[in-house]
């Protein structure tokens, strides 16, 4: 009955990075740099790969799947953040929050998917490696990253089902600069014990099933790795895998510092800190640490460019 005698709330406010004004324009000017390369970076990825022949193979096709995966998830956050800087008022609808706040979390629990099941390529091309074509079919890699997305909006559905069925009667200023789920349901004036709880059973499962799957394969990896007789050999097979062990690390590092920490020890610096990382930071270094560290891409780049550089000194004949 008291919570009927409240007015719902119709629209939150984000604390944002800062409430410093000397610091909007600086911050804005970082953040949209970073948003612009996250973007062409991951775009020219998906467009290399896809020109250049020797980088269809399933490997290649996972990295364009993250790499897709990075151009939707960017924008999710990143408009609006940059608007905020530049605005007085950093509102945001309720029904444009629980929007943002379900697209984030598919996106995000589909890269954790997606990144385990990198780890599963690995693992068939480097320990059974005459069965790779046949066990990474070009159906199993379609369904495997079906399955990835499926699982993300599923996970997404339930957790922005359950925060949004709470009763919202203020505050409505959200200590955070976008709609995640923990800043969002601190608002709530309902009991939110069984949110917290699905939050961190689902955020374990998940977290815990991808890494489980990551550190089996890396594991058996190693083995493998290990028994080969040449150290040449050695460091070829490594170098597959070096860009996305490096990727998962933050990834998976920053996630599990923000969602599995007790309630107590958390503080919103160290919250928006870490939420800077997974959301804005890795989609950025992605495709630096998968072009970077990786010979065959850097080939596919040097060959594109070579074809593309002749094709435009060539003349049609008269």
């Amino acid at each position: 009955m008291a919570e009927k005698n409240h007015t719902p709330i119709t629209e939150f406010i984000l604390s944002g990075l800062t409430d410093q004004p000397e610091l909007q324009v600086p911050l804005f000017v970082i953040f949209l740099a970073m948003y612009v390369t996250t973007v062409s970076g991951n775009l020219s990825i998906l467009l290399l790969i896809s020109l250049d022949s020797h980088l269809h193979t399933p490997m290649y096709f996972f990295l364009a799947s993250l790499s897709f995966l990075d151009i939707c998830y960017s924008p999710v956050i990143s408009p609006k953040m940059l608007q905020d800087f530049l605005s007085e008022t950093k509102t945001i609808s309720y029904n444009g929050c629980a929007a943002q706040m379900f697209f984030f979390g598919a996106l995000a629990t589909t890269e954790c998917f997606l990144l385990a099941v990198m780890a599963y390529d690995r693992y068939v091309a480097i320990c059974k490696p005459l069965h790779y074509r046949v066990v990474m079919s070009c159906r199993v890699c379609m369904l495997l990253v079906s399955t990835s997305y499926v699982g993300g909006f599923a996970h997404s559905t339930v957790h922005t089902g359950f925060a949004f069925t709470l009763s919202f009667c203020g505050p409505n200023k959200i200590n955070h600069f976008f709609c995640d789920i923990p800043p969002v349901i601190k608002l709530s004036c309902s009991d939110t014990h069984l949110n917290e709880m699905v939050m961190f059973i689902a955020t374990l499962f998940i977290s815990g099933c991808s890494s489980l799957t990551i550190l089996v394969s890396y594991s058996c990896i190693l083995v493998t790795i290990l028994r080969i007789p040449s150290a040449q050999g050695r460091r070829k097979a490594f170098s597959t895998c070096t860009s996305h062990i490096t990727s998962v690390s933050i990834f998976y590092g920053t996630i599990l510092f923000m969602y599995l920490r007790p309630a107590f020890s958390s503080s919103q610096q160290q919250d928006q800190v870490a939420s800077v990382f997974y959301t804005l930071v890795i989609p950025m270094l992605n495709p630096l640490i998968y072009s970077l560290r990786n010979k065959e891409v850097k080939d596919a780049l040097r060959r594109t460019m070579r074809k593309t550089f002749f094709q435009s000194l060539s003349f049609p004949s008269p």
